[in-house]
């Protein structure tokens, strides 16, 4: 939503009608009690997104570019792209184009990646999806009506998503569970066969309109999100799982990102190359945050034994502790989101779950600490650091400082101050000592405005677990 805000469509959007969705509904857990997260539990600025036809949304945006001047070729296919010194010549339905660089936005089809041989397919969603639409169901409850409502069921999971009169319906299988079914039964009869018992109750007296439809092999990652003189964006980078609906989330957050990456590269050359670093860090980042999310989601069901259900819980991941895999999943994210409600609802491996209330634990610990600040001697927590990165400004990447730590992985940009303050935060210096260097070394302005600025901050970095605190 802020993002359709700052490319001014949000009187588009309106007046196209699309129903409102003030958060999602789900049958997901320990049990079968269907329970509800609202967006504005954790965002009072944007209490509601839409549920929108695709056509009609792409179509929306593809105006929204062509009205600012974009030139858009409609109908002209692209057939490959050929890397070549300083600029891509791109073979089209309309012959050759030539560019300084390109941005692939071709969905799952993925050309780039496809084309360079770069696709890596994910083995823990080996899923299939049957899907179609339905017109005149029977809506939840307001005010849930327009939520996405999400089933778990004994064959895997299916959606409802309120489209004003009609609705998607769809089935997420396991692929290899069902293949002999797919080729042997109608796919209409089978996906009615399959879905939830609240799902079915909301299609009673519906009429099924269009399809159905078979998705296969959707959950992959490009090795490279920025290649030559390219840059993936969207599902041609990456698609994990419908799941959180995050590909459109994905697509536009991406849009933004490459957008500031070619703008870099346009305005300043000799700094590119960090731009396309942070852009690969910055989008691989959005992506293990749902990717992450998923499996938990998956792992955390308890309402059903089936293999679907058996063969995707988490035995653990090679690649993260459970600590980091949890950070990874909620990095960035409001403490009371989605993540929160699934280990409220759902059921974890142990050690995860020990891993997560440690971290909650330690943070309300250092949110209940008495801190007196004039006799704290600070100590910067193994992982802690001030680190130079590009920072998005105004439409691009400029050069910045951020601070990161083992539980914010992701950064928090910082201020000269802040960099001066951990800089030089030793474990052994008090915090007036600190205040007098900061004072006489950088010419900050000695004084209660600096104490408290310092004290401020020293708060914050604690509570985030990135120092420690002594006392002299």
């Amino acid at each position: 939503m802020p993002i359709l805000a700052d490319l001014g469509l949000l009187d588009d959007l309106e007046a196209a009608g699309f129903p409102k969705k003030w958060g999602a509904s789900m049958v997901w857990g320990v049990d079968d009690e269907r329970w509800s997260w609202r967006f504005e539990e954790t965002n009072r600025r944007w209490p509601h997104a839409y549920q929108v036809d695709r056509a009609q949304f792409d179509h929306l945006l593809l105006q929204g570019a062509a009205s600012r001047g974009v030139r858009v070729l409609e109908g002209c296919a692209v057939h490959s792209v050929e890397f070549q010194s300083g600029e891509v010549r791109v073979s089209s339905a309309d012959g050759d184009l030539r560019a300084r660089m390109v941005v692939d936005a071709s969905g799952q089809s993925a050309l780039v990646a496809n084309q360079t041989g770069t696709r890596s397919w994910d083995p823990f969603f080996r899923n299939v999806a049957v899907y179609g639409y339905y017109r005149d169901f029977d809506p939840l409850d307001a005010p849930d009506e327009n939520n996405i409502f999400v089933e778990a069921a004994e064959a895997g999971w299916s959606w409802l998503i309120p489209l004003g009169e009609r609705a998607s319906v769809g089935m997420v299988l396991d692929k290899d569970a069902v293949a002999h079914r797919l080729n042997r039964e109608g796919l209409a009869d089978f996906l009615s066969s399959c879905l939830g018992p609240e799902t079915r109750r909301m299609l009673a007296g519906a009429k099924f309109e269009e399809g159905p439809y078979v998705e296969r092999d959707w959950s992959y990652c490009a090795e490279r999100f920025v290649m030559d003189s390219a840059v993936l964006v969207g599902d041609a980078a990456c698609f994990v799982d419908p799941l959180f609906s995050s590909g459109v989330h994905l697509a536009l957050s991406g849009g933004v990102l490459a957008a500031a990456y070619a703008n870099t590269l346009i305005c300043d050359p000799e700094f590119a190359p960090a731009a396309a670093l942070e852009y690969e860090r910055l989008y691989r980042q959005q992506y293990d945050h749902f990717h992450q999310l998923a499996k938990l989601f998956y792992a955390s069901n308890r309402t059903h034994g089936s293999y679907f259900w058996e063969t995707r819980r988490l035995s653990g991941d090679d690649r993260f502790t459970p600590r980091q895999a949890f950070v990874r999943a909620v990095a960035g994210q409001p403490p009371q989101g989605y993540e929160r409600v699934v280990l409220d609802k759902g059921e974890l491996p142990d050690e995860f779950r020990q891993s997560v209330a440690a971290i909650v634990g330690e943070r309300a610990g250092r949110v209940d600490a008495q801190v007196d600040w004039s006799r704290a001697v600070p100590s910067l927590v193994e992982g802690s650091a001030v680190v130079a990165r590009p920072l998005l400004e105004s439409g691009r990447f400029v050069k910045g400082q951020v601070l990161v730590s083992l539980a914010r992985p992701e950064g928090v940009p910082c201020s000269a101050l802040v960099e001066a303050l951990v800089s030089r935060i030793d474990g052994r210096t008090d915090v007036s000592r600190l205040v007098a260097r900061l004072a006489a070394e950088v010419g900050a302005r000695s004084g209660p405005e600096l104490t408290e600025a310092v004290n401020q901050t020293l708060a914050i970095l604690h509570v985030e677990g990135m120092l420690t605190v002594s006392e002299t």
